[in-house]
């Protein structure tokens, strides 16, 4: 990873119109991509993490548009893009998306290789013979065993292991600039994320990707983040690198999310959950939207927004308990802990 920003949003709000009223999936986002690095977003369900990846690559809803912003990349302001075609491009070629379901991203009609040649013709132009060689060369890279015996077979012919890896070699087919990995391992079981998620790395470090990570799972974070920003009613609560977030967190609503790890759970200590829901995105919102689940809320959160405070060079977040002025107050135990309980757990196993 260097300093170099490939991907930059300002202050980026996306709305929705949903029954004649308008929800504000995205509120103010301001997030930087760097060249070479993984960058994971995190928040609960309905948080704002698809609909920030799907603004990224040109794929909103027909009833999803960008209220107020900017996405730089590239040298252009890719939230002005409106239509299809503009975006023809950039989406595959430049910026690619790995999706949760490969079953649902990929065609049952249509053989794997065909799937696979069909972009690398699209946007390289090559011949049909070029695109099969370059096709299996994919393949190999991704660890399908014996492409050229497998190149004409069905996604039903393929194990759900080797149906994501072939999404993911489509994805990079093209040599993308960006990856966007929503969830890519959520339908898979646990043997096989792990070995998903360390081709994913691996090939990184081979051509060169940036990677837009979005999970709900703090524990694959860990394990492929270089920094993470944690996103919560449509805006970055908190963004950090990965130490800073599992290590020194700051917002209440990072404690919340790390003391639900279900690793930290035991004979002696309950599983822990986040009271309440999350507030509604179709009314404007007064103040921390988080304060209302909060234990830790003060009277100021219930009035004004928090701005950013910086804790270090690389993490900042957006909690009034960061200011100079409000009392010090100490995350739960088993955050302040965090490092000691988990290691605690390995070593029992």
């Amino acid at each position: 990873m260097d300093d170099r920003v490939i991907l930059s949003a300002r202050n980026l709000e996306v709305g929705f119109r949903v029954r004649g009223q308008t929800l504000t999936a995205l509120r103010g986002v301001d997030l930087e991509l760097y060249y070479g690095e993984t960058l994971a977003i995190v928040g609960e369900s309905g948080s704002g993490k698809s609909v920030l990846t799907k603004t990224f690559a040109g794929m909103l809803e027909s009833n999803g548009r960008i209220q107020k912003g900017q996405i730089l990349f590239d040298g252009q302001d890719l939230a002005t893009l409106r239509r299809n075609r503009d975006w023809a491009d950039i989406r595959g070629s430049k910026i690619a998306t790995v999706f949760q379901d490969p079953m649902t991203s990929l065609n049952p009609i249509l053989t794997i290789g065909r799937q696979l040649m069909d972009p690398i013709r699209a946007h390289q132009g090559c011949s049909r013979a070029e695109a099969r060689r370059r096709a299996l060369e994919m393949m190999e890279k991704v660890g399908i065993p014996n492409p050229e015996r497998r190149f004409n077979d069905y996604p039903f012919q393929y194990s759900g292991g080797m149906r994501q890896r072939i999404v993911i070699a489509i994805a990079l087919c093209c040599r993308p600039q960006i990856l966007i990995c929503d969830e890519p391992t959520t339908a898979l079981d646990v043997t096989i994320q792990a070995q998903i998620l360390g081709l994913i790395r691996q090939l990184q470090q081979e051509l060169g990707y940036s990677i837009l990570f979005i999970t709900h799972d703090l524990g694959v974070v860990a394990n492929v983040a270089d920094r993470v920003a944690v996103l919560y009613a449509g805006q970055v609560v908190e963004l950090g690198t990965a130490e800073d977030i599992f290590y020194d967190p700051r917002h209440p609503y990072t404690w919340a999310l790390l003391s639900s790890l279900p690793q930290l759970a035991g004979r002696d200590r309950p599983l822990y959950s986040i009271p309440g829901a999350p507030p509604s995105l179709y009314r404007s919102i007064q103040g921390d939207a988080f304060a209302p689940r909060s234990e830790y809320r003060i009277k100021i959160d219930t009035l004004l927004s928090p701005p950013v405070f910086p804790v270090s060079d690389t993490h900042w977040a957006r909690t009034w308990l960061l200011d100079p002025r409000c009392p010090s107050v100490e995350p739960p135990e088993q955050v302040k802990n965090l490092h000691s309980i988990l290691l605690s757990g390995e070593e029992r196993e």
